[in-house]
């Protein structure tokens, strides 16, 4: 009871204000105010945000948060003796309006990694498969009933039209990581499923994971997507996008479990 104000407190604050790179310049942006009262405190503030962009703008720098992180989880042996009744697929991001898909929105690359591993455990176990994935609506919906298209429904029919895989469950209104899990298990348990294949990244598991236990389903990890364990090139040591990326989604996860644990504890 007594986090409860803090993590109300905290909740309000924007996600991408606390993550890289926007913390790191908000950090060389006050360095730089503080440039002519307190020089030592803004070389050290400026300098230190400095380097941390850098660092954490490489694909090597990036490693030292994702690599702990994707530690916590293992890629799945033997799918077909895991005795699971199903195959939970999570959505990531879409791209709004493709032009070249009527300007419906389609799985974004991460969305379509989750879903390609999906097809190929699906095709090994024989299970239904399950996808979850709301965040609002936009683009083209084909249905009759003119429903939202989601990002499940995007992702459905990634899975039907472009890797032959049918698609039992469509769970359409999940937000986010705690409601992907409650209602996609809502559904799930009204058919009497319990043990689950669950499909999401490796940064992501862990997190994943939890929010499914916690909504009473027996998961079982089926991670995708292990960036540690690629090889590291001489350039991997300059700044780029990718390294960044990496950094940025390596800390949300961090970030992420950390909140879970004080939900958790706060009630």
């Amino acid at each position: 009871m007594i986090l409860k104000p803090v993590l109300d407190l905290v909740n309000l604050i924007p996600r991408d204000l606390i993550l890289p790179p926007a913390s790191l310049f908000v950090v060389i942006a006050i360095g730089l105010a503080l440039w002519r009262r307190r020089p030592r405190a803004a070389r050290i503030l400026a300098g230190g945000g400095l380097a941390a962009l850098a660092v954490l703008s490489t694909p090597v720098g990036a490693r030292l948060f994702v690599a702990p992180l994707e530690r916590l989880t293992a890629p799945l042996q033997a799918p077909e003796r895991a005795g699971a009744q199903a195959i939970v697929v999570l959505a990531a991001g879409r791209v709004l309006r493709a032009p070249e898909y009527d300007n419906r929105d389609i799985p974004d690359y991460f969305t379509l990694a989750r879903l390609r591993y999906a097809a190929h455990l699906q095709r090994r176990t024989g299970l239904p498969v399950l996808v979850s994935g709301g965040n609002g609506s936009s683009g083209v919906d084909p249905d009759p009933d003119d429903r939202a298209w989601t990002k499940a429904d995007g992702m459905a029919a990634a899975l039907r039209d472009d890797f032959g895989v049918p698609v039992k469950w469509v769970e359409g209104r999940s937000r986010d990581t705690a409601e992907n899990a409650a209602f996609s298990a809502a559904m799930l348990r009204a058919d009497g499923v319990k043990r689950i294949l669950l499909v999401t990244d490796a940064m992501h598991m862990p997190r994943a994971r939890t929010a499914f236990e916690r909504a009473g389903l027996d998961v079982v990890s089926a991670p995708t997507l292990f960036f540690s364990r690629q090889p590291l090139p001489l350039h991997s040591w300059v700044p780029s996008p990718e390294g960044m990326r990496r950094s940025w989604y390596a800390l949300y996860e961090l970030i992420g479990i950390a909140w879970y644990r004080l939900r958790g504890a706060g009630g």
